[in-house]
């Protein structure tokens, strides 16, 4: 179970104030979940992802992951205490194929008929992807996929993902859905969050938190609280999401 406990995140202007980003936020994020944090452009959302995966310290609170004060863990360390967190934007990497790169979310020298099962999990021929480097000539559709890959190969106790959607086509984003719609459906001991607008998204999630101006505004079941997002700036957001992809 992760927990976020009065978390506070400030930063520092160009005239030397401080700006609150997070404020005295709280979640619990039981094992088992799926959850989808949503809310307007600049409420705080990937600001919260970042913190939970070690990028960013809070100014204040704690981070907890199953009981142990993570909080000044750097990012590496939370890895290994089994947190994954998936950019807006994948990382490209000339010279490494996607053999490479399974092998080293597993920790170990994987078969190629193992990493090749990752792969066709996220819906990928592993005869056409396996020994491609994970560079430009890949889409931005395929390397969510073989990031996606990548965070099964690890089988860790949290995932964070952050807008998952941006930059991809529509018929990546339907097979995102279909991959996220598994993961969702075979989880037990571990727990996912996705940071998005997608209604799509928010659609298949366990729960749902709305985060505004860098705090919970909302927070329950899909069926409690989506019906409550028409109408809000997340509402928008979605909409305009989804004439982006049409």
């Amino acid at each position: 179970m992760l927990e976020l406990n009065h978390i506070s995140f400030e930063v520092e202007s160009d005239s030397a104030r401080q700006i609150g980003i997070i404020h005295d936020l709280s979640l619990k994020v039981e094992a088992g979940k799926f959850v989808v944090v949503t809310g307007p452009n600049g409420g705080g959302k990937s600001t919260m992802a970042r913190l939970i995966a070690g990028i960013e310290k809070p100014t204040s609170g704690r981070i907890l992951l199953d009981g142990e004060d993570i909080t000044d863990l750097s990012i590496t360390e939370r890895a290994k205490k089994g947190i994954s967190f998936a950019f807006q934007q994948p990382v490209r990497f000339k010279g490494l194929t996607v053999l490479d790169l399974i092998r080293l979310s597993a920790g170990r020298n994987l078969q190629i008929g193992e990493a090749c099962e990752y792969l066709s999990e996220v819906g990928l021929c592993a005869r056409d992807y396996i020994d491609r480097e994970v560079n430009a000539s890949l889409s931005g559709g395929e390397l969510k996929r073989i990031e996606i890959a990548t965070v099964l190969a690890r089988g860790t106790r949290l995932s964070v993902f952050d807008e998952p959607e941006a930059g991809i086509d529509l018929w990546s984003f339907q097979n995102l859905i279909r991959i996220f719609e598994k993961m969702r459906d075979s989880i037990r001991d571990s727990s996912i969050i996705i940071i998005s607008h997608q209604e799509r998204i928010l659609d298949i999630a366990d729960e749902i938190v709305v985060l505004s101006d860098g705090r919970i505004s909302r927070q329950g079941t899909k069926q409690d609280i989506l019906p409550e997002l028409i109408g809000t700036e997340a509402a928008v957001a979605q909409c305009q999401g989804r004439r982006k992809e049409e």
